[in-house]
């Protein structure tokens, strides 16, 4: 059973939040990428059904539905999560993010390890320039101006985003092939037909529906302080990085995986920064509920 519903947070704003599964599961909450927004998609809901987990998966302020949250910081999404988890009567569960996702995913996971009992950050970027990593070595073209124009500031993004942006307001899964081209190694691009494609092109459409706020304040919480130590993670993280990521180079996981002290690595050839997700799918689902005791 899949439903959607509005949550409000104690500061007032709205969050958009989908729900695949059913009350008393163990539950999952799912961070999306950047730019992107709930929208139903065949695999979690197979995914939801076949493991007996209930997966939320919500909208971060500026995306979809959900109200802006100017200035947040990559901590903030801990707050708005436990939000959502009152709201659903959930008192411990485990939380997954995928590439922008990822950190606020680990955000969880660090601050309220009371009840997020553990994460998973599949190819989801590092805190921007740490020591031993080269941030942007080994992006696409695509990502490399983008974050260019966030070390710059709000007003040099806003440009860039407005630029940019309109296309995937109404992308199609074959456009997205064009619209992201340097940014998709052949075993993404494979992984991009059929389904995948759509709900891609569904996500963007979602997320951008309103304007680029939710895009533009997460390219800036990345690229500033988050708001937690990593080195102060106590709770199980499993880290997913592909190879051939274009988008979310394989330094970063390698380097999350360093840098968190109870990091479970899954560092694996041969995938790219989507085909990771969608192969692992069932078992990034299933793996991240064991590591929190929920399954």
């Amino acid at each position: 059973m899949s439903h959607r519903l509005t949550v409000t947070t104690p500061d007032g704003r709205n969050l958009d939040v989908l729900v695949h599964g059913e009350d008393g599961q163990p539950t999952v909450f799912f961070h999306h990428g950047t730019p992107g927004a709930p929208v139903d998609f065949g695999p979690i809901v197979k995914v939801a059904a076949e493991t007996g987990v209930r997966v939320a998966n919500y909208a971060r302020p500026g995306y979809a539905e959900s109200t802006e949250h100017p200035g947040r910081d990559v901590a903030a999404a801990a707050a708005d999560v436990i939000a959502i988890a009152d709201e659903l009567g959930v008192e411990t569960f485990a939380t997954a993010g995928a590439s922008g996702g990822g950190p606020h995913a680990l955000a969880c996971v660090a601050l309220r390890p009371d009840r997020c009992r553990a994460a998973a950050t599949v190819a989801g970027v590092a805190p921007y320039n740490p020591p031993g990593l080269d941030w942007l070595a080994g992006m696409g073209p695509e990502n490399v101006a983008e974050f260019d124009a966030a070390a710059k500031g709000s007003a040099a993004l806003t440009a860039f985003l407005d630029e940019v942006s309109p296309p995937l307001t109404t992308v199609t899964p074959e456009q997205i092939l064009t619209e992201l081209d340097g940014l998709l190694p052949d075993v993404d691009r494979a992984a991009l037909e059929g389904e995948i494609g759509e709900f891609m092109a569904a996500s963007f459409q979602s997320a951008l529906r309103h304007g680029i706020a939710g895009w533009r304040d997460d390219d800036l919480a990345f690229t500033r302080a988050w708001g937690f130590d990593l080195g102060g993670i106590e709770r199980p993280v499993a880290v997913w990085q592909g190879d051939q990521d274009l988008m979310v180079p394989y330094a970063h996981g390698v380097w999350l995986a360093d840098a968190i002290p109870t990091a479970n690595e899954h560092l694996l050839p041969g995938h790219g920064h989507i085909s990771i997700a969608i192969a692992s799918l069932t078992e990034i689902v299933t793996d991240v509920c064991r590591l929190a005791g929920l399954k």
